[in-house]
C-alpha cells in the first residue's frame, strides 16, 4: 500500500483500529514493564487552578480524550511507520514518577490549569535535560499565562519560540504544509488560530527541542473522534500526521 493511499484512508483505518482495541485493562496503567516498544505516556497532574476533582465526581482535565486518543494514535504509528509501538496499553504518570525516565516522550493535556509541586518541577527539569521530550496540548487564550509560569519553574529563563510549518518537526514522516486544522463551528475552539511553540536547550533553536506546545488547538480530540463522523476528514488526517511527526522527531533528535 503506497503512502498516498494510506494517507487517504487514515481516518477509516483508525475507526477500525479503535473498534478492535482490547479491553482497556492496561491503558492508563500506573506501572508497565518496558518491553522495547514505544509506550504512550500521559502526564497526570494532581494540582491545578481548575479541573482537578475526585474521580468519582467527574473527569480530571488531564484525562481528556482518554483512552481513545492514545489508542488510535499508537495504532496509526504502529501501522504506518516502522516504529514498534505499544498498542495494548499506556502509562499515566506524574512528572516526578521515576518510571518517566524510561520513556523518551510524554504528553500533557490542559496545562493551562496545571499546578505542580517543587519536586515535580525538579524532576521534570531533569527529564527534559536528560533527553526527554514533552508534548503539551489542549489549552487556549489566557491559559497560556499559567502554562508559561509553570514551565518557568521547570526551566528558569525558558522562552517559547514560535514554530512555522517549515520547521522539520512538521515534516518528519508526513508532509503537513498547513498547520491550521480547524475545529467545527459548534466547537469552543472554532475560529481560533492554532499555534505551535518549541522549548529549546539554552533557548537556542539550533539546539535540541525539549518540548512543544500545541496552543489554541486540541490535536488529541481529532485522534479520539477518528471515524465517528463528528469532525471533518481532512483536518482529522492532518492532526494524525502532526502527531506521528511529533513522535518520530522526538525519537530521532
Amino acid at each position: 500500500m503506497n503512502r498516498w493511499f494510506r494517507a487517504v484512508t487514515l481516518v477509516a483505518f483508525t475507526s477500525v483500529a479503535a473498534a478492535a482495541q482490547p479491553e482497556p485493562a492496561y491503558w492508563g496503567s500506573r506501572s508497565l514493564e518496558p518491553d522495547g516498544r514505544l509506550t504512550f505516556v500521559r502526564l497526570r497532574w494532581r494540582g491545578g487552578t481548575f479541573g482537578v476533582v475526585p474521580r468519582e465526581q467527574g473527569i480530571n482535565f488531564w484525562l481528556h480524550e482518554y483512552p481513545q486518543a492514545e489508542q488510535n494514535l499508537m495504532s496509526v504509528i504502529d501501522f504506518y511507520t516502522t516504529i514498534n509501538a505499544r498498542t495494548d496499553g499506556s502509562l499515566n504518570l506524574t512528572p516526578d514518577d521515576p518510571q518517566l525516565f524510561r520513556h523518551p516522550i510524554a504528553m500533557m493535556w490542559e496545562p493551562g490549569f496545571w499546578i505542580m509541586t517543587d519536586r515535580e518541577a525538579t524532576r521534570l527539569r531533569e527529564y527534559l535535560l536528560k533527553g526527554g521530550f514533552v508534548i503539551f496540548n489542549d489549552f487556549e487564550l489566557d491559559q497560556w499565562d499559567n502554562f508559561e509560569a509553570q514551565m518557568a519553574r521547570v526551566i528558569s529563563g525558558s522562552r517559547w519560540i514560535p514554530l512555522g510549518a517549515d520547521h522539520p518537526i512538521f515534516n518528519q514522516f508526513f508532509s503537513v504544509p498547513s498547520l491550521h486544522a480547524p475545529h467545527p463551528p459548534q466547537h469552543h475552539l472554532y475560529g481560533m488560530r492554532p499555534m505551535y511553540f518549541g522549548l529549546f536547550e539554552d533557548n537556542d533553536p539550533a539546539k535540541r527541542m525539549m518540548a512543544i506546545a500545541s496552543y489554541n488547538q486540541n490535536l488529541a480530540e481529532y485522534w479520539q473522534m477518528a471515524g465517528t463522523g463528528l469532525f471533518p476528514v481532512a483536518p482529522s488526517n492532518d492532526a494524525f500526521k502532526v502527531g506521528v511527526n511529533f513522535m518520530i522527531y522526538a525519537l530521532t533528535h
